[in-house]
């Protein structure tokens, strides 16, 4: 693929919801079915090559314990999303790419807007915290991730995000956001976002294709 189609923006769905709420359950689902790529922003950072000099930038914010830059995630994100696309594991001319984990506050949507147009945020939700803290510290416990399952990093993750990134749906126009229940089964959940995307123009066209 060229730069040119590289840089071309890319049709994309967000999965939206606080930890604990199943987006990257369902990011992994949909990333099986043809014609979805599941694009978690976690990969971005556990994948780094620290050797680059976007990975030493990324190496001396977080040395000086400092937040990164929205704009230089963005690059990382980005950059790894080329290489998705070099590899041919990522191919935007016939996938529609399912981001989890990013946008992750207003800004980054602005910056995102570069590279992907959003055709529809799918917000999961599950307003019942006290449920939300306990699937976030089973999974922390099955992970092994003690530090994880403490009931101070928990509630500090819920407030993170309600504080930072559930506005986010306020940057979105109403009419491309479904707010889906997360306190169903996941295969309800997963139902429900199907139903949804069934109905999207964009899904319509990529799924007469032909490759």
């Amino acid at each position: 693929m060229s730069d040119v189609e590289k840089n071309e923006i890319k049709p994309a769905i967000l999965i939206l919801g606080a930890p604990g709420a199943g987006k990257g359950t369902q990011g992994i689902v949909l990333g099986q079915i043809p014609r979805f790529y599941h694009f978690a922003c976690g990969d971005v950072f556990r994948q780094l090559d620290t050797r680059t000099e976007l990975g030493q930038k990324f190496v001396a914010f977080s040395r000086r314990g400092e937040l990164v830059p929205d704009e230089l995630t963005i690059q990382l994100w980005a950059a790894h999303m080329d290489s998705r696309i070099n590899s041919h594991q990522y191919k935007p001319d016939i996938d529609i790419l399912v981001l989890d984990g990013i946008p992750r506050n207003a800004e980054q949507a602005l910056i995102l807007e570069n590279h992907v147009k959003i055709h529809h945020v799918f917000h999961l939700s599950c307003p019942d915290r006290d449920e939300l803290a306990r699937r976030m510290r089973k999974r922390a416990l099955k992970d092994n991730r003690m530090d994880d399952a403490s009931e101070d990093v928990i509630q500090r993750r819920i407030k993170l995000y309600e504080d930072e990134t559930k506005p986010i749906l306020n940057y979105y126009p109403n009419e491309i956001c479904s707010e889906i229940d997360a306190t169903q089964s996941p295969a309800k959940v997963l139902y429900d976002i199907l139903a949804r995307l069934q109905t999207l123009e964009v899904y319509q066209k990529i799924a007469k294709l032909t490759v």
